[in-house]
């Protein structure tokens, strides 16, 4: 016969693994997406980085260019500078926003003749 102190205790147990498991499923579930915003934010970057330069070598406004390229690629442009024909420029993406927090990442890129 089975001691009566014990009775249940399975139940709780299981209930504990249940909630940490959906907890770490969740962080993994949020770190995923801000490695997601990272690579959209590095090649919004990198193809506006590109158009700008491309413009610039056309005689046009390298920043007007890229940030349209930026914006089409979901990232916004922070800072843009030209000098000479080469092109550099910081982008933002938006980032996962979970639990009222928000987490925005940014990426840096620069292009020109090589």
């Amino acid at each position: 016969m089975r001691p009566r102190t014990q009775h249940g205790s399975a139940t709780l147990f299981a209930v504990a693994v249940i909630g940490l498991l959906a907890l770490v499923g969740a962080a993994l579930g949020v770190a995923g997406a801000m490695v997601h915003a990272h690579r959209v934010a590095q090649s919004a970057a990198d193809l506006a980085a590109l158009a700008g330069a491309r413009s610039v070598a056309r005689g046009e406004d390298g920043c007007a260019a890229a940030a349209a390229i930026a914006e089409a690629n979901g990232a916004t442009i922070d800072q843009c500078a030209v000098d000479g024909f080469d092109v550099r420029l910081r982008v933002t993406a938006a980032g996962p926003h979970w639990l009222a927090q928000h987490h925005d990442l940014s990426a840096e890129a620069r292009a020109g003749p090589a």
